[in-house]
């Protein structure tokens, strides 16, 4: 797109499905390594990639030639199939449906960067969905607590 100049920044945010944590320490650098060629073969820019066992964030410059909810399909699709030709796991892995999707202005970047960098910290402190949901009020998304995540019963 000849002369089209934007500057977009996005913060992905999805979970394993039913929020397991089944998002090992030994493999996770692998994966990201795996979800930054996904990203960069897709034409995006990674900005910064991390997680906890059950979820993970992605903050990227989004190019206008991609729309996001096909560039999260791929990440996801892409990456749960590696993961599960690596045999990491016993049974199948699969993401959650679904993501959050937060925007950001280039003077938050270094904020948003170290607030990914820093996960372990932050979650000693508060839950996933205790993270997401204040994520979802922060940024004033419609939603319905019923439908926002799947989780394991606990039986």
């Amino acid at each position: 797109m000849a002369n089209t100049y934007t500057q977009i920044y996005i913060q992905i945010v999805f979970a394993v499905k039913g929020r397991q944590s089944l998002i090992s320490a030994r493999w996770k650098d692998e994966l990201y390594k795996y979800i930054t060629g996904i990203i960069t073969n897709e034409g995006q820019k990674l900005i910064a990639i991390n997680g906890m066992p059950d979820h993970i964030h992605i903050f990227i410059g989004l190019k206008p030639n991609k729309a996001l909810s096909d560039l999260v399909r791929d990440i996801k699709a892409n990456s749960s199939k590696f993961i599960n030709q690596q045999q990491w796991l016993a049974g199948k892995f699969e993401w959650q449906e679904g993501f959050g999707a937060f925007s950001y202005s280039r003077s938050q970047l270094g904020n948003v960067v170290r607030y990914i960098d820093n996960q372990e910290e932050h979650h000693r402190k508060k839950t996933f969905k205790e993270e997401y949901l204040e994520f979802l009020k922060l940024y004033d998304v419609d939603f319905q607590p019923a439908f926002v995540f799947d989780e394991v019963s606990q039986t």
